[in-house]
């Protein structure tokens, strides 16, 4: 019986993709220099480091490896140091690029990066780990879904700072929410409480949806089951909230701001450390 994958997302790139290019192409100069929640990317720099994206992946179907780091990787927090760096080299390099010629290079390599995607088979090992999960080791499903998120909150940042309608839809939004709650075991993996401790997150909405986080003898697991023992706590974010507080576009404070909790907040409060980005 084929294995069913637990996140599907790969016939979704070439959507995100469409919405993407038409975005671009609709754009005035002035639009392209717009500010972002990334901080010190404006419009252009997001365009660009989601096409630093594609050429990875192409380079890597086409059997070329990324250079190694000039350092040791001896932490986390290298890593984060090691993939900002790289980040920051091709985004500095592609501001010689015009706003049109970024947007065919995207068009055109976008193509080529889903053909890469395709030829990973879902349940083989990963070439690079969901370090944000906590995992040394990850499977291709996982690793593909990881790369959704990407494309989706990115062109999110750019549609919000130019206030386009967002990614919103179910079928777009819900993928990449149901990836990034794949970091709350390794969140709270810290966190002590009782076993069959029961922690509920709810995004609201239609576009949204419910997970339950149990703790278990060894360690803290993620379902989507309606457990039989009472919860402790509750976690209600909106969707907007949801988003940028797992990418890190708003602070946790200004999270909980904007969201509700029941029962023990003291438990609830690690939800609103997650982050599912390199960061």
């Amino acid at each position: 019986m084929k294995q069913l994958i637990p996140i599907p997302t790969l016939h979704l790139f070439s959507v995100l993709d469409k919405l993407l290019i038409e975005l671009l192409s609709s754009l005035s100069p002035e639009e392209w220099n717009k500010p972002t929640v990334a901080r010190l990317w404006t419009v252009k720099d997001i365009a660009a480091h989601l096409l630093d994206g594609n050429v990875r992946g192409i380079a890597i179907l086409n059997g070329h490896q990324l250079s190694p780091p000039d350092k040791p990787i001896e932490s986390y927090q290298h890593l984060v140091a090691f993939l900002n760096e790289l980040n920051n080299t091709w985004v500095t390099a592609m501001k010689r690029v015009s706003p049109q010629l970024l947007t065919r290079q995207l068009e055109s390599t976008g193509k080529q990066y889903i053909e890469y995607l395709h030829t990973l088979k879902p349940f083989e090992q990963a070439m690079f780990p969901v370090a944000w999960a906590g995992e040394n080791i990850s499977l291709n499903w996982f690793h593909i879904a990881r790369e959704y998120t990407e494309k989706w909150h990115h062109q999110q940042q750019i549609r919000d700072a130019l206030g386009k309608p967002g990614l919103m839809a179910r079928q777009l939004f819900y993928p990449c929410m149901d990836t990034f709650m794949q970091a709350l075991p390794h969140t709270y993996h810290h966190v002590a409480a009782g076993i069959n401790t029961i922690i509920k997150i709810t995004i609201s909405g239609r576009e949204g949806g419910v997970w339950f986080l149990k703790k278990s003898v060894e360690k803290w697991q993620l379902q989507k089951q309606q457990p039989e023992t009472a919860v402790s706590a509750e976690v209600i974010l909106s969707p907007q909230t949801a988003w940028k507080l797992f990418t890190k576009a708003i602070s946790a404070q200004n999270a909980i701001a904007d969201s509700r909790i029941k029962g023990d907040a003291l438990l609830a409060d690690t939800v609103f450390k997650t982050i599912a980005v390199m960061a």
